[in-house]
């Protein structure tokens, strides 16, 4: 089979997919962020028009289901501004649902598989998603989690579709590919682990990398923020341990000042070129073309 890439207006061949912002958001509201709700299209807009004036080319949306992911409106989004745009399924954690913690446990490999293979509800016709979204919880791991973690695998076997992990600082990422890889049969090579840059241990890093999952370094969009200011050290590290191949670069915008501060286009104009200047450029490319070329791309399949 050839592998593609699902975007909301269709299967793409990766090698077209360009420069792609790996984890960002141009919509999401949870009650932990009250008054900080991601929900206007006409501000999407201007943030996926401005970064392509950038040079990005593809941004992948990782809000899940429940999480107000706009899905009326994205494929509109992109035939309007010509960025290309993967979607999420998935859950969060229990927390981001409030009262409708449980309705987000039911029924979610089937969800999961319909939203990847048939679209997402509200949407425009042929609306799909081409990822599922999953969490990792601070401290012990709920049975939310539990069974969200299955229905991703489940969902992943039937489909193809690559799965992208929320980590906590203070949770478990080496339980989190054990539950995956080990207990569900998910190969690391399909597994993208998100926020990298909240971990200060390299060994904790360096230890996932050697797992063979892909890791997205994404916390540009927080300018000052100390996950902000370690990222290129993180990056710089995990290069020369030789996991260069793995690596994934996204803004993650999840509220109204993120975006003020430039979310994905600040990937382009500040971090790209400082890792261009200490690196060459190579590796902007590798991390923002090649990689993600690899990283989301599925022999897709309808079960």
């Amino acid at each position: 089979m050839t592998r593609t890439v699902r975007t909301v207006l269709g299967d793409l061949d990766p090698a077209d997919l360009g420069v792609t912002d790996s984890h960002d958001h141009l919509f999401i509201r949870s009650p932990l962020l009250p008054g900080q709700e991601l929900d206007d299209p006409a501000a999407a807009e201007d943030v996926l028009r401005a970064y392509a004036a950038a040079g990005g080319r593809s941004f992948v949306q990782w809000t899940p289901y429940g999480m107000g992911r706009g899905a009326d409106s994205l494929a509109a989004l992109s035939r309007t501004t010509g960025v290309r745009i993967v979607a999420a399924t998935g859950a969060h954690q229990a927390v981001h649902y409030g009262s409708g913690a449980e309705s987000a446990s039911d029924g979610l490999a089937e969800r999961f598989v319909t939203e990847l293979t048939a679209g997402l509800p509200g949407a425009a016709e042929g609306t799909r998603a081409g990822l599922i979204k999953v969490a990792d919880d601070p401290g012990p791991t709920t049975e939310h989690t539990r069974r969200t973690m299955a229905a991703a695998a489940e969902a992943h076997h039937a489909t193809g579709s690559p799965i992208a992990v929320h980590l906590e600082p203070d949770g478990d990422p080496h339980e989190v590919l054990f539950r995956l890889v080990t207990r569900h049969g998910v190969r690391p090579d399909r597994i993208i682990l998100g926020h990298l840059t909240r971990f200060p241990d390299r060994a904790v890093y360096r230890s996932l990398a050697a797992e063979g999952v892909h890791l997205a370094l994404d916390s540009p969009s927080r300018a000052g923020h100390p996950a902000d200011l370690q990222a290129f050290d993180v990056i710089a590290d995990l290069v020369e341990a030789g996991h260069a191949t793995q690596l994934l670069l996204g803004a993650d915008t999840t509220t109204r000042t993120a975006r003020r501060a430039g979310g994905p286009t600040r990937l382009l104009t500040d971090l790209a070129p400082r890792l261009a200047r200490t690196f060459g450029p190579q590796l902007p490319e590798l991390l923002l073309t090649t990689n993600p070329a690899a990283a989301f791309a599925a022999d897709w399949r309808t079960p």
